[in-house]
């Protein structure tokens, strides 16, 4: 045989090969490769992040995409379970699913059985209503205000480190905290004036300001910086490392960044991408 033959007749080989015998998917743990899929959980009411597109019902968002071409990198296909965010951690545990894409925060309480690959830099942000916006001109204004914010986050316990250090300590009254079941709710309690302000992450307020233009008025910076990853079982350290390496991939690739500029979100980009950094 010719060395081109043998060339072309490798090349030939290499090409049907199983997709998950690729650099990351050889080493993912055998029942995956088995089953030929990874199951992650999102829950799509967190825009730009995960979404429905309203005319179609399909999800949509930075993370469903982002997921998507891991597994694809993996050599896998992707299948998606709609999961309630308080939910999402005890399903992993259970088995449900194998990792989760809902831009969950990579915090050191929740790293007891869960490692996280970082892909994403977050930060809680204030603002408030446009009709509320004459009064609460700015953060100093939101001392002794009512502020809601998901009480499935962190969120919450920032705000009272916040008014703590600005607003207590300074001799004014602390801001009333009031726990949401998500942010849809609290903006629908802001836009009934239940609430002065809220919080959320910075990374849906972009997306939230083009839906609903003239409705809602940012405050001030971020007051906090968080990492948003996918948490794996610490059992598993083979998918673990599958995830981080296709990750590392795409932003080599670009395709990390198309999906950033696409969904407004270069404020939050993360380079390289990490593991078990968030604090």
């Amino acid at each position: 045989m010719s060395t081109k033959h043998f060339v072309l007749g490798l090349c030939a080989a290499l090409l049907a090969l199983p997709a998950a015998q690729n650099a990351f998917g050889a080493d993912l743990p055998d029942r995956i490769k088995t089953a030929g899929k990874v199951v992650i959980a999102t829950m799509p009411n967190y825009p730009p992040i995960t979404f429905k597109d309203p005319a179609t019902n399909t999800l949509k968002g930075f993370d469903i995409e982002l997921g998507a071409a891991l597994a694809k990198e993996m050599g896998v296909a992707v299948e998606w379970q709609e999961i309630a965010f308080a939910q999402m951690l005890p399903s992993l545990q259970t088995g449900r699913v194998d990792m989760v894409m809902a831009g969950m925060s990579d915090l050191p309480t929740r790293r007891d059985l869960q490692d996280f690959v970082d892909y994403l830099k977050t930060g809680a942000q204030f603002y408030t209503s446009a009709a509320m916006s004459k009064e609460i001109k700015s953060t100093a204004d939101l001392c002794g205000k009512k502020v809601g914010a998901s009480r499935s986050t962190n969120w919450p316990k920032q705000i009272e480190a916040w008014s703590e250090a600005n607003c207590v300590a300074k001799g004014k009254p602390a801001i009333a905290v009031v726990g949401t079941e998500g942010s849809i709710d609290a903006r629908t309690q802001l836009k009934t004036q239940r609430i002065d302000a809220a919080v959320q992450g910075n990374e849906t307020l972009p997306y939230l300001l083009t839906q609903e233009p003239n409705t809602y008025v940012i405050l001030g910076d971020v007051f906090t910086t968080t990492l948003a990853g996918i948490p794996v079982l610490k059992t598993e350290p083979k998918l673990r490392d599958a995830v981080h390496a296709a990750l590392l991939s795409l932003q080599q690739k670009g395709l990390y960044d198309q999906l950033l500029a696409k969904y407004d979100l270069k404020a939050n980009t993360l380079k390289p991408g990490s593991v078990n950094k968030g604090e």
